[in-house]
């Protein structure tokens, strides 16, 4: 299993790819396969069947995978795609951005 150094909820900028510059939240993290789900990035196209919830069936866009090392967070404070750092604290490790150097994690 992976350490990501993004968590479900984050704000991140995409680097690379079809969608490379735009930002999204995060959905899902799939840390054994090093994936996440960005909003609204790497959209696909889903054949559904009808269903009793769905009795239309269709097809349904929905978000993709996208590589985490293809994601960069944007820090909240400064606003900016920047690298995360860590620091010890008295509970434990805390995720730090590398340019402000304000905490990530409240």
């Amino acid at each position: 299993m992976l350490k990501l150094h993004v968590k479900k909820g984050d704000k991140v900028l995409v680097l690379a790819g079809k969608d490379s510059g735009k930002k999204g939240k995060i959905l899902r993290v799939f840390p054994k396969k090093g994936r996440v789900v960005v909003e609204g990035i790497s959209m696909m196209k889903k054949h559904t069947r009808p269903t009793q919830n769905n009795p239309q069936g269709g097809i349904v866009e929905r978000e993709g995978t996208i590589q985490v090392s293809n994601v960069q967070l944007i820090c909240p404070s400064c606003n900016t795609a920047t690298r995360v750092g860590n620091r010890e604290t008295g509970k434990g490790k805390v995720r730090v951005c590398r340019k402000c150097k304000q905490d990530l994690d409240k």
